[in-house]
């Protein structure tokens, strides 16, 4: 009798032990969820202390597939779980085509900036295109935008070394955010400083189109053209189109290649100016757990001072940069869906 007893015990423990494991198995899985994200945050998701504190604390790991922001809302969502925009455009965009999203958050934002180089940027300062306030450079998109519709020389800025006439190079603004965003800043420069509305979008279509013309072939991602600005030099590329937090995420990542350069790099504050929001959407039931997780305040900490996104309550003295302002000025609202969609498909 008691070795049976004794066997009926060792049976339960088995049975107890077996059933406490696959139940600590199924608390601390790793469940990965794999989605399209907008190169600008390539960083923030390589991020190894991020990639921890998604695994230890919320069980996740988050694939990805870098595409432009319109680009994604178009793509293969075959065993995909979420996409993560750059813009409120792309969630609009997507709930037009495939209904309400299962849910979607804001999870930070980012200025539309300009990225020019020294020699350049004291030439437009001199001419008064652009303006240097408590030591953030500002740019006057009025101006700006009047020499590239004028298709003034650079030599006629003072800048002989220079080929050809003023353009700001941007990402494809049919496939990717940041050109899309600068086509907006453009579009309402050309209405007179006023917001566009699907009744004023008409008459600076033609105009737009001819700014964009004048560009050739665009890059897709906002990550590509700041790389080839980085490499291209003055005479490449002297103005691009991009976001903030690119130059602080570059001093932080490569403190020795960004030492070389800083004093070259010139970071301008268009006037007026758009805030890029990038908002994930859930795919699926899944692809929720994502929204908490990146909400989390440590990421959301990490996204600002090593990433260079904008989250609340960050602390912009935190990033050790010059030139960077506190507070975004003279801000301008997107259009809503139905006037972005008549500029995207102008600009095809």
């Amino acid at each position: 009798m008691k070795t049976k007893l004794i066997g009926i015990a060792v049976l339960l423990a088995v049975i107890f032990a077996g059933g406490g494991y696959y139940f600590y198995r199924s608390q601390t899985a790793i469940q990965t969820l794999n989605g399209y994200l907008g190169g600008e945050k390539i960083g923030l998701f390589e991020d190894e202390e991020v990639q921890d504190i998604l695994r230890s604390k919320y069980h996740l790991k988050l694939n990805y597939s870098r595409a432009g922001s319109l680009d994604m809302v178009t793509a293969d969502f075959t065993d995909r779980d979420y996409l993560f925009p750059s813009s409120q455009t792309a969630l609009e965009y997507y709930n037009d085509t495939y209904g309400k999203s299962v849910a979607d958050e804001i999870i930070f934002n980012t200025p539309i900036v300009l990225y020019s180089h020294k020699i350049v940027a004291d030439a437009l300062v001199n001419k008064g295109i652009i303006t240097q306030t408590d030591g953030v450079y500002y740019a006057d998109m009025q101006k700006l935008t009047e020499c590239i519709l004028n298709k003034t020389q650079w030599s006629e800025l003072g800048l002989p070394e220079l080929y050809g006439t003023v353009t700001v190079d941007t990402t494809d603004p049919v496939r990717s955010n940041s050109g899309n965003m600068f086509a907006v800043l453009l579009a309402v420069t050309l209405n007179g400083g006023e917001t566009i509305d699907i009744n004023s979008v008409d008459k600076v279509l033609p105009e737009l189109k001819e700014i964009f013309s004048q560009l050739g072939y665009m890059e897709t991602s906002s990550s590509d053209l700041f790389s080839q600005f980085l490499r291209m030099g003055a005479g490449a590329k002297p103005i691009i189109a991009g976001y903030e937090n690119q130059l602080i995420e570059y001093a932080e990542e490569q403190p020795e290649s960004y030492a070389k350069i800083k004093d070259d790099i010139v970071i301008i504050y268009p006037s007026p100016a758009l805030w890029s929001t990038h908002i994930y959407i859930a795919l699926d039931e899944e692809g929720k757990a994502g929204i908490e997780a990146l909400s989390d305040n440590k990421i959301q900490e990490i996204a600002w001072k090593k990433h260079g996104f904008r989250t609340d309550g960050c602390d912009i003295a935190s990033a050790g940069f010059s030139g960077i302002p506190e507070q975004i000025n003279k801000v301008i609202h997107m259009p809503d869906y139905e006037t972005m969609k008549k500029i995207i498909d102008s600009l095809k």
